[in-house]
């Protein structure tokens, strides 16, 4: 079990919703990472029970996946709250490019949100009374952050380290670096002093060594051949979806995947075209011989 400050809680949501953080003292309550949005109700419920009858003052995102934004909506309708989001997609959320914000790429959904302001690496939040730097963590996603508390030699590290990995690096999907910015990520968590990680899915961990070392172990597996980060994020993204749906045809998800940018880039980096039914079929066959799903004529469902 790993101590955190009074000021905190950990809210450990699985893997269609990204953990969240609640931070509440005297001066103000805070909320890092709101969720996916099939969850959303579920999220203002916990944040409520923990409240009471206190507001939330304020979201962080640490970046803006939909499994970590999507109850953002919800949050700020329910109590007015100030929102901070990195400063490299304000434009995006300003314009609610769906395109640019990943939402339509990936094949998933977002209830539109605003924010009050941004932040970027190098600069410090006070949150739950402590102070947090802000650390750049692009690599799964270009305009990832992580929060650092040197005080409390604590991580929040959203998908830049998992206990047994991290996050799809989808910017290799389209023809843009990752892998590297992801090695200095890992580089970058080393030279931390961190007694504890809140990752963005999983329980918090404490091992620190042993869960850089899979993370690059695993970074070199991807590295040396980038149609094995292609054929992970593949899966990935069939099962997030099939987590929210709990069952689609094969036609549906086969329309999916034509129609969603990163879903489309990865399967167009291990198969023709013309072959893409083919590898659906291989790649269900895989999850469902893992687990993950299961088949029954024409339907995946989730396991």
């Amino acid at each position: 079990m790993i101590a955190l400050p009074a000021s905190m809680r950990v809210f450990e949501r699985g893997w269609l919703s990204a953990n969240n953080v609640l931070f509440v003292d005297g001066e103000q309550s805070a909320l890092v990472d709101t969720g996916y949005a099939a969850h959303a109700p579920q999220t203002l419920a916990l944040v409520q029970q923990a409240l009471g009858a206190r507001r939330l003052d304020l979201i962080v995102n640490t970046h803006l996946h939909s499994d970590h934004c999507g109850g953002n909506a919800t949050l700020q309708a329910a109590h007015a709250c100030a929102t901070l989001i990195p400063a490299s997609e304000a434009n995006a959320v300003r314009d609610w490019d769906e395109e640019a914000l990943t939402f339509r790429a990936t094949g998933q959904r977002c209830e539109r949100f605003g924010f009050t302001g941004t932040i970027a690496p190098g600069a410090t939040l006070t949150l739950g009374g402590l102070a947090w730097s802000v650390l750049g963590a692009p690599g799964h996603d270009p305009h990832s952050l992580m929060l650092y508390s040197a005080d409390e030699r604590l991580l929040i590290s959203a998908d830049a380290l998992w206990e047994n990995g991290f996050g799809v690096i989808f910017p290799e999907l389209e023809g843009e670096s990752g892998f590297a910015e992801q090695r200095a990520v890992l580089d970058l968590i080393a030279t931390l002093d961190v007694r504890a990680v809140i990752p963005g899915h999983g329980a918090p961990f404490a091992d620190i060594g042993r869960a850089l070392d899979a993370a690059s172990s695993r970074l070199d597996y991807l590295r040396a051949d980038p149609a094995r980060n292609a054929k992970n994020a593949l899966k990935v993204l069939i099962v997030f979806k099939l987590m929210e749906t709990r069952a689609m045809s094969f036609d549906v998800l086969l329309r999916m995947t034509e129609a969603a940018r990163s879903m489309r880039a990865a399967a167009h980096m291990l198969a023709a075209p013309g072959e893409l039914p083919a590898l659906l079929a291989k790649c269900v066959g895989e999850l469902a011989r893992s687990g993950a799903v299961r088949v029954d004529g024409d339907t995946v469902f989730v396991a």
